[in-house]
C-alpha cells in the first residue's frame, strides 16, 4: 500500500504544482491586461471580438462566388476546404468544451470582471480556434505573404481580443489557436 501511495505522490506533486503554475500565469496576464482596459481599446476589442464569425464565413463564401463568377473550379474548392476547416474546428471545440468544462476565468477567480459574461465553458477558445482555422485553410489555399500575414495577424487579434474582454484564459486561447491549425493542416487534402 505504501508504494502505491508513494507512486502517486511522485506523479501527482508535479502535476498539481505545473498546474498551479499554469493557473497564476493565466491569472496574473489577465489581471494586468484588466488593468490596462481603455474605453476606446475595450470598443475595438468587442467589435474585433464580434466580427469573428462574420469574418469565418465572409472569406469562404467570397472565394465560393467568385470562384461562380469566373467559372474557376480551384476557387470553389478552396472555399470549400476552408469552410470544412472552419466548420470541424467548431465542431471539434463545442465537444471539447464539453469534455474538458472548463469555467470562464471570471466565474473562478471574482476578482476578475469582464467586459462581457458568456455562457458555455473556456476550454478551448472557440472564437480564436475559428480564427486560426480559417487563418491557416487560406494561407495554405493561396501561399503568399499578403495573404498569410494579415491572416494571421487577424487571428492573433482575435485572440488577444478573447483574454482582453476577460473572457477566456491564455491557455485556452494558446488550446484554440494548436486546434485551428492544426484542424486546418489536417485537412489540407481537400485542396485542389
Amino acid at each position: 500500500m505504501n508504494k502505491v501511495v508513494l507512486i502517486c505522490c511522485i506523479f501527482w506533486f508535479p502535476a498539481a504544482h505545473a498546474q498551479n503554475r499554469i493557473d497564476s500565469f493565466d491569472l496574473f496576464v489577465l489581471q494586468k491586461l484588466q488593468a490596462d482596459r481603455s474605453e476606446s481599446q475595450t470598443h475595438a476589442m468587442r467589435i474585433i471580438s464580434d466580427a469573428n464569425n462574420y469574418v469565418n464565413l465572409a472569406i469562404p463564401a467570397g472565394l465560393f462566388v467568385s470562384g461562380l463568377i469566373d467559372q474557376n473550379k480551384e476557387m470553389r474548392q478552396n472555399a470549400l476546404y476552408i469552410v470544412s476547416s472552419t466548420a470541424s474546428t467548431a465542431i471539434a471545440t463545442f465537444v471539447l468544451k464539453k469534455i474538458f468544462k472548463r469555467p470562464r476565468p471570471f466565474l473562478v477567480h471574482i476578482s476578475l470582471t469582464p467586459v462581457y459574461r458568456p455562457e458555455e465553458y473556456s476550454f478551448p477558445s472557440g472564437h480564436t480556434s475559428s480564427s486560426f482555422s480559417t487563418a491557416t485553410a487560406l494561407s495554405k489555399a493561396y501561399p503568399k505573404w499578403y495573404i498569410i500575414a494579415p491572416s494571421f495577424v487577424w487571428a492573433g487579434t482575435v485572440g488577444y481580443s478573447r483574454m482582453y474582454l476577460g473572457v477566456h484564459n491564455p491557455t485556452d486561447v494558446a488550446a484554440g489557436a494548436a486546434l485551428g491549425i492544426g484542424t486546418a493542416l489536417g485537412l489540407s487534402f481537400l485542396r485542389p
